[in-house]
């Protein structure tokens, strides 16, 4: 009998200590995400991109079942998602599936690490719902982000969670694929795996958790590998630490055919983990002393030298304007270097009314009260305008078309801006292009992101910096104002424990 799925999703990644929180129009919007979508437009947008929904999509037509699609919405990280949007977009959800009539199944969509203004543990609290709704029989699956933070309530709540292996995430529409294959073998079986969950000891800083590399390589090769036989699914997660709530933390979970399948599995991948804590720290360079760094290493690179602005990756929850690294290029006087993207509406503004060829006095970004930040004042030229429409080709966005509003290249001696008034990580070459900048002509670009950017970079970069200008998302979470974090997890790998102060 053919399988009869509602399909639904709900994304944000939210840092506790950024300034800008995540509005209705923000998921309507969809930044670095697609658009909200409800019903037959939740498949049709899907198809083809890089998304978990996109994946799940295309296995559910292959496999040939029902698909009721109800709602599907993501913004781009920031501070926490306001009361009225998480309401809004959770019961729409709720009241598609209770009107859905009989399901076999329910896929969903998530990050994993969304925090409400009201409601700490934004999965954990709709899983609870989603499973109210359709009841104890029918099987629950969720796609998550590599950064969830995942919960007992969203582990309980669900029969399978299938967690990315790719930072930069480059798997997710494979991923979604997989926790569909996972839902129909729990609908086909007519009973759940068994669980094994396993949360770390310590925060690990987003600046190191690349895959690309060890030891997160090694680690994820070593997840992938303990899958098979009794092992029907394996997940880890570095999880996202600029949360201030007790779930914040790396996870693993497992699950198998008996208790001891998952849980033989899970104790492996947190011996590995644990085995790699030391590794899991890099080295950072400030603005000025990166700059330079970046100037003398161009000096004789056939490629450019590509910083990653991490402090302010929207990626993160920055709002992508602070100027730290600006200024550095412009008073280290660095030649053929471009920076992108400055989230500034009201430049672009300016720069589009102005044309070009024009030279504006205006002040750039640094409007998000970030602590030593601030605008940049400056008279810029205008080289191009642009209304920000492209096709991210690249293999983090997978081919999403993506709307940056109306955007420009400016100009401060031999320093290029991409101007813009969305906000979307930059990581895709698409998005200089968007302005006329080629960025593989370039000797310095200055990436307002933390790894992402590596999966269309890497291939023209003659090597990576990282730099610490002001921004909402330190490299290190040690350094963040935790009052929530569970006692005793360590900040950072090999750092101090969090114990939280007396309040007696």
């Amino acid at each position: 009998m053919t399988k009869r799925v509602a399909f639904a999703g709900f994304l944000h990644e939210t840092n506790t200590f950024a300034p800008t929180k995540a509005m209705m129009a923000d998921f309507v919007q969809g930044g670095g995400y697609m658009p909200l979508a409800r019903g037959a437009a939740l498949i049709e947008q899907s198809r083809g991109i890089n998304l978990g929904i996109g994946g799940a999509v295309a296995y559910a037509e292959a496999a040939g079942w029902d698909i009721v699609p109800i709602l599907w919405a993501g913004a781009t990280p920031s501070a926490h998602v306001c009361q009225n949007a998480y309401k809004s977009i959770t019961n729409e959800i709720i009241s598609g599936i209770a009107a859905a009539g009989r399901l076999d199944g329910v896929f969903l969509d998530l990050h994993g690490a969304m925090v409400a203004e009201h409601e700490d543990d934004g999965e954990g609290a709709l899983l609870m719902r989603v499973r109210a709704a359709v009841g104890q029989d029918v099987p629950i699956a969720a796609a998550l982000d590599l950064h969830g933070n995942i919960t007992s309530d969203m582990v309980d709540k669900a029969d399978v969670l299938v967690g990315f292996r790719t930072y930069p995430h480059v798997d997710m529409d494979e991923t979604g694929y997989r926790a569909a294959a996972q839902l129909q073998a729990i609908m086909t079986r007519g009973k759940p795996y068994a669980k094994a969950f396993r949360k770390l000891p310590f925060l690990v800083p987003i600046a190191w958790q690349t895959t690309r590399s060890a030891p997160g390589q090694v680690i994820y090769d070593r997840v992938a590998e303990l899958e098979g036989g009794g092992v029907a699914s394996t997940s880890f997660f570095f999880g996202f630490p600029a949360a201030d709530f007790p779930g914040c933390g790396p996870t693993v979970i497992c699950y198998g055919e008996t208790p001891k399948d998952a849980a033989a599995a899970a104790d492996q991948i947190e011996r590995a983990v644990l085995d790699a804590e030391s590794a899991l720290v890099g080295t950072s360079f400030e603005p000025d002393a990166g700059v330079i760094e970046a100037m003398r290493i161009a000096q004789s690179a056939a490629r450019p030298v590509v910083i990653a602005d991490t402090q302010d990756n929207p990626g993160a929850g920055g709002d992508s304007n602070t100027t730290g690294m600006l200024r550095a290029l412009v008073a280290q006087g660095a030649k053929r270097a471009a920076l992108g993207n400055m989230v500034d509406p009201n430049a672009a503004k300016a720069a589009h009314r102005a044309g070009i060829g024009a030279q504006i006095d205006i002040a750039l970004g640094g409007f998000s009260d970030v602590d030593g930040d601030a605008p940049y004042e400056a008279t810029f030229t205008v080289e191009t305008l642009s209304d920000g429409k492209l096709v991210a080709t690249g293999p983090f966005y997978g081919g999403a078309p993506l709307d940056l509003g109306p955007s420009a290249c400016l100009r401060i001696d031999d320093v290029r801006v991409v101007v813009t008034s969305h906000k979307a990580q930059m990581a895709d070459r698409e998005m200089y292009r968007l302005v006329g900048i080629e960025p593989e002509q370039q000797a310095i670009l200055v990436n307002k992101s933390s790894v992402h950017f590596r999966a269309d970079f890497d291939p023209i970069a003659q090597t990576i910096l990282t730099c610490v200008a002001p921004g909402p998302m330190p490299v290190s979470p040690a350094s963040l104002p935790f009052t929530n974090l569970s006692p005793g997890i360590r900040m950072e790998p090999l750092g101090a424990a969090f114990q939280p102060k007396d309040t007696a």
